[in-house]
């Protein structure tokens, strides 16, 4: 169900303590953590505690929770003295996402070209 922790996703594992990460930053609705494969000098991952399996589907059955998301990217980069980064939300494995969980990237640390690649 929507919400509801799943015994298959990392990232619930990850939120429940099952499974460790460097945890940059917590609230009661987020977690913070730094990717375990960087694309980019700093690459924190910004989850929200309930499972949704993307970006789209957290903003419509929980947009606070995805609004809280938003905010704390912008805290890790304040934390991480960023001066300009990008947030990346990918949808669907041909995007690039491999976790079914919804996540934010927060990248930074080096000149971020558009398009990327």
């Amino acid at each position: 169900m929507a919400g509801e922790p799943q015994d298959d996703c990392l990232f619930c594992k990850i939120v429940a303590g099952h499974i460790p990460a460097t945890i940059v930053r917590e609230t009661e609705t987020t977690v913070a953590f730094r990717d375990i494969n960087p694309q980019a000098p700093t690459h924190v991952l910004v989850i929200p505690r309930l499972h949704y399996p993307h970006a789209a589907s957290l903003a419509a059955a929980a947009p606070a929770v995805a609004a809280d998301v938003l905010r704390e990217a912008g805290e890790v980069a304040a934390d991480e003295k960023l001066d300009h980064y990008r947030v990346v939300f990918n949808t669907g494995g041909g995007a690039g996402q491999t976790v079914f969980h919804a996540h934010a990237h927060v990248l930074g640390g080096r000149g971020l070209q558009w398009p990327p690649g």
